[in-house]
């Protein structure tokens, strides 16, 4: 009787264990995981180079991700993809269409620089490269209805879990591009258009939708997440928010909703992991980051992508590796940083050019310093990818100031260069009232109602990045490409050396010194580098002779 009793509870107990472990085993089983693979900002950069890994290890890395679930996973861009590179600018982005498609990218998102050559190139690199563009907010104005060269969502389908992605294209396009290139688009609210395509994408038998934009997002030390793709997480509807346009490092949930973006240049992989049950119901959505660069070493290269950047970097040596001549000192230039030595020298040159008074170029335009020792076409396509052109135009003082006042301090598009007008600034003034003063070279004061020659380029010209020549006079559109002109420059010249002129400065707050026992005027100059004039003149001293210990000096 014991051991019966024994025997059916152990019977009973097992037949407990076997019920639990076989639910489990159900449930692990139901689930369902679906990859979403994403990267942003690549521009053309398929050579390695630094932090870029190349297109070749890029594709590698992709690959191997997508193998781990290869029924499951999904890859795509979240747009600005051609403009950039030599390689890709020569050839209008055909190199980067062969590599999409090598890796297998199904999406893309319309960056503003995929306006920068036209947007029939648009419709090519879908086809080339055998994939599809999404962008449900920018609308033809000539018929009011959403662009024809792309979907405003897709639907793709994986495991039978039906994925959707609603593209979204950044509004600062209308003046981060080339006004003629855009004039015939309207780029509505992203948060309202992407509101407004949930229920749609949803009554097509979404489970997920992900909103696949350019548009951009920050994420702080503490994990604080900002920018205006943020606010695309908190539409009720949406599942995951990829962004772009900023560059940065993003992983992270806002209002619970996972958002990434994956750096620039293909030096990040962004992964989102959703994870569904049988019934295709949302689980959990996690978001992480794969920093290519940190771990170049466990990457290989992908033969047929590399044989695809190999052949075309064949074709292009001739143009691409002729070496120009050299410089002797680094040109820096960080746009964001503030006035930089590559800035000055590409406005002196484009002043020199076309004998212009002033020259101003937007800090944007110019993409990457040029180091000490030689330089390649190669690298002034780098620095200058975008084929603008010098535009000769005559604008008041009045509007000089203001351009130049635009390009301080301006943490959107970046600060301006200029040559030919010496402009010092105070950082603490309110941004619109910061310059201080304004001369020419020859130090003739900038006079507000009279009109003077500037040489800008063709994007600033018409307005891009919102500065303002709508006053001008006399415009001219000379159709040399700035590029072209730094060229020549570097040719004739076979060896530069700029040196910093300083055209925009900082006020400086005047230093002060005690005077001590022993001191002269012709010392204290001396110690501190300026002349005893400038400290006579400052201090209007009446008897330079008489200075006494412990008197207050005005130094310059």
């Amino acid at each position: 009787m014991f051991k019966n009793r024994i025997f059916k509870r152990l019977t009973i107990l097992l037949l407990i264990m076997l019920i639990i472990f076989s639910a489990t085993f159900f449930i692990c089983a139901a689930e369902k995981k679906i990859v979403v693979l994403s990267f942003n900002d690549f521009h053309g950069s398929l050579a390695p180079s630094g932090k870029n890994v190349g297109a070749a290890k890029f594709a590698f890395a992709l690959k191997e991700e997508r193998a781990k679930n290869p029924e499951g996973t999904i890859i795509v861009s979240a747009g600005d993809n051609y403009q950039g590179s030599a390689m890709s600018n020569l050839l209008y982005g055909e190199p980067v269409s062969a590599v999409l498609k090598e890796i297998g990218v199904e999406l893309s998102a319309v960056g503003n620089h995929e306006f920068d050559w036209g947007i029939e190139r648009i419709t090519k690199w879908a086809e080339d490269g055998n994939l599809t563009f999404v962008c449900a907010n920018v609308y033809d104005k000539r018929i009011d209805k959403p662009v024809e060269w792309a979907e405003p969502y897709v639907i793709l389908e994986r495991t039978g879990v039906k994925v959707g992605f609603i593209g979204l294209a950044t509004p600062e396009t209308a003046y981060k591009t080339l006004k003629e290139n855009v004039e015939n688009y309207e780029f509505r609210d992203p948060v309202a258009s992407l509101a407004q395509w949930i229920p749609v994408v949803k009554s097509e038998g979404a489970d997920i939708i992900i909103a696949l934009t350019h548009l951009g997002s920050n994420q702080d030390k503490d994990g604080n997440i900002s920018g205006e793709a943020v606010d695309l997480c908190k539409v009720e509807g949406v599942d995951a928010v990829i962004s772009a346009h900023f560059h940065a490092f993003v992983s992270g949930l806002v209002d619970g909703v996972p958002i990434v973006q994956a750096n620039y240049n293909g030096r990040a992989i962004a992964r989102t992991v959703f994870t569904l049950d049988d019934d295709n119901r949302l689980i959990s959505a996690e978001p992480s980051i794969d920093v290519l660069y940190e771990r170049a070493d466990t990457l290989q290269d992908d033969p047929t992508t590399l044989a695809i950047y190999e052949k075309y970097e064949t074709d292009l040596e001739p143009i691409l590796g002729r070496v120009l001549g050299e410089t002797t000192v680094e040109l820096d230039h960080d746009r964001y940083a503030g006035p930089s030595l590559l800035g000055e020298w590409a406005c002196q040159v484009m002043q020199d050019k076309v004998g212009a008074q002033i020259a101003m170029t937007n800090g944007g335009g110019l993409r990457t310093p040029i180091p000490k020792g030689k330089i390649t076409a190669g690298k002034l396509y780098e620095v200058l990818p975008f084929d603008n052109t010098l535009y000769v135009l005559k604008i008041s003082g009045a509007d000089v100031k203001a351009n130049i006042e635009h390009g301080i301090m301006n943490e959107n598009v970046g600060w301006i260069a200029i040559s030919g007008v010496r402009v010092v600034y105070d950082k603490d003034a309110e941004a619109g009232n910061r310059i201080v003063s304004m001369v020419l070279a020859d130090g003739t004061a900038i006079e507000m109602d009279k009109y003077y020659t500037v040489v800008t380029n063709d994007f600033m010209a018409t307005n891009g990045d919102n500065y303002n020549f709508s006053n001008a006079i006399e415009k001219k559109d000379t159709f040399l490409p700035v590029r072209d002109a730094l060229m020549e420059a570097v040719e004739k010249a076979g060896v530069i050396s700029p040196v910093r002129q300083n055209w925009l400065s900082e006020l400086s707050t005047p230093k002060t010194y005690i005077v001590v026992s022993g001191d002269s005027i012709w010392k204290i100059a001396q110690k501190f580098g300026t002349t005893m004039e400038k400290i006579i003149e400052l201090n209007e001293l009446p008897n330079p002779r008489l200075i006494l210990p412990g008197q207050e000096l005005v130094l310059p």
